[in-house]
Parts: structure tokens; sequence; C-alpha cells
């Protein structure tokens, strides 16, 4: 298994998406690339994320980047839908320089590559977020979040 970190938002649609994924086999809400080792305040410059655990020999990263990019703006600067904020970035993380390598030639090959505002960085730091925020679409369904429901039930 290889662990990445993918930034998309409200992380409790990114979760909900990413766990259907073939191929992933965990997830958990987080927050990465902050400036503290908490989560007390204003959350110190986090982006709000997914730690995913995947199968390399089942789904890829240019794969999991193709799906991230299935539900998010990638021109958006901190904001994803109504949600707004440094901590609503979009992004890649991980401390695998091979992933990292991945990611950016995803972007790279995109005609588009020059306007994306997809940040692709190696992990600084990583907190888990609140037992609340795990897996909260399943048990709220109708609170809000940006991804159409119809992306959501996509791959399950």
């Amino acid at each position: 298994m290889e662990t990445i970190y993918l930034a998309g938002g409200c992380l409790w649609g990114v979760q909900a998406f990413i766990k259907t994924l073939p191929g992933v086999k965990a997830t958990e809400a987080g927050r990465a690339n902050g400036t503290s080792d908490t989560l007390e305040g204003a959350y110190d410059g986090y982006a709000e994320c997914v730690k995913t655990e995947f199968d390399p020999a089942v789904i890829s990263v240019d794969r999991l980047m193709r799906h991230l990019f299935e539900v998010i703006d990638p021109y958006s600067v901190d904001r994803q839908g109504e949600d707004v904020g440094r901590k609503y970035r979009t992004g890649l993380y991980s401390e695998d320089p091979v992933h990292l390598e991945a990611a950016n030639a995803f972007i790279k090959q995109r005609e588009d590559h020059a306007k994306i505002a997809v940040e692709v960085l190696p992990l600084t730091n990583y907190v888990r977020s609140r037992e609340e925020h795990q897996d909260r679409l399943d048990r709220c369904p109708d609170d809000y979040c940006h991804i159409p429901k119809e992306l959501l039930m996509k791959y399950r």
C-alpha cells in the first residue's frame, strides 16, 4: 500500500468520493501542510484533505489525479463550490517524490496546464480531523457538499 493526501475543497465530499474508487483501501479526513502541529485556532494554513491509502497495482497516481479532477474546479484558487478560504485549496501532497512526479506529469500533459491552480507539494505535516469529520456524508448525507450527488455515487 502507498499513501497520498488529496485536497479538493471540503473534505467531506472528497472522502466520500475517493473511498469508492477501485484500489483505494482506506481514507481518513484530515488537514495537510499547515504551520502548526494541532488544529487549534484558525487551522494555521492547513488544506482540508483526505489521507488516501491505495494499491498502486490497481490504481495509479495518474488515475487518482484524473478522479480528483472529476470533482474539483482545477482553476479555482482557495475555493471549491460555496467554500471559500485557504483551507479549501486543491492539491496532492506526498512524502514520495515518485507520487509528486506523477501528479506533475498529469498536469503538464493537459493543454490547460498553465491555468491549473492545483498544488503538488511534498507533505510537510498532517493532522487527522476530529471524529465528527470522519465519513461525515455517510452519517449526514444531506449536509452541504460541493460535489454533485451523482458523482459521489458514480463508483459505488
